[in-house]
């Protein structure tokens, strides 16, 4: 898919961002809002291997790590949602070995100094790692929030994702503001 086709991505990604945002809370959405949107259409993009143990659930779990820098907000947006045609669950985790059974872990950049064990905790595990935490999709995570400007944009470690057999497709490596095609899991 050429430029074009990016383009339409990424307006669509921004649509159902604000839309599933803007069903939240009817006034410009917060920080918080917005990446729960993300989080949302990071699930409806990426695809997982028929293999992955949150395959086995009957629904897409969306897990986030303690502490929840989201509070009510994350169940908020995604209260209602479906992916794949399975209802969205959120759930708080205490411990990283937790989410192996997760198809998406949000980590908190209150966990900056734990995220070698975190990261190893679910080694290969097809677990999508999100985090806004400095230096996350250098560091082995798979994608970073990043602002640009006043906008929430968004980095991908694609050697994380691969390690984890996850795919992300062309189109959402196109519009994320840097892709990384190596990284040192854990530095």
């Amino acid at each position: 898919m050429g430029f074009g086709g990016s383009l339409c991505l990424l307006i669509a990604l921004i649509v159902a961002i604000l839309g599933v945002a803007a069903r939240a809370q009817g006034a410009k959405p917060s920080v918080d809002q917005v990446q729960a949107a993300y989080l949302y259409n990071f699930g409806k993009f990426v695809k997982w291997p028929a293999s992955a143990a949150a395959n086995e659930s009957g629904a897409f779990i969306v897990c986030v790590l303690n502490p929840d820098p989201f509070g009510d907000t994350l169940q908020a947006v995604l209260a209602g949602e479906t992916i794949a045609g399975k209802p969205v669950v959120v759930k708080r985790l205490a411990k990283a070995q937790d989410a192996v059974a997760c198809h998406v872990l949000f980590i908190g950049a209150d966990r900056a100094r734990d995220l070698p064990g975190i990261l190893s905790s679910i080694n290969e595990a097809a677990v999508l790692t999100v985090s806004d935490m400095p230096d996350f999709s250098k560091r082995g995570g798979m994608i970073q929030f990043v602002m640009e400007g006043n906008r929430i944009r968004f980095e991908i470690n694609l050697a994380g994702a691969e390690k984890s057999r996850l795919v992300f497709p062309s189109d959402l490596l196109k519009v994320a503001v840097a892709v990384h095609r190596a990284a040192r899991p854990g530095e």
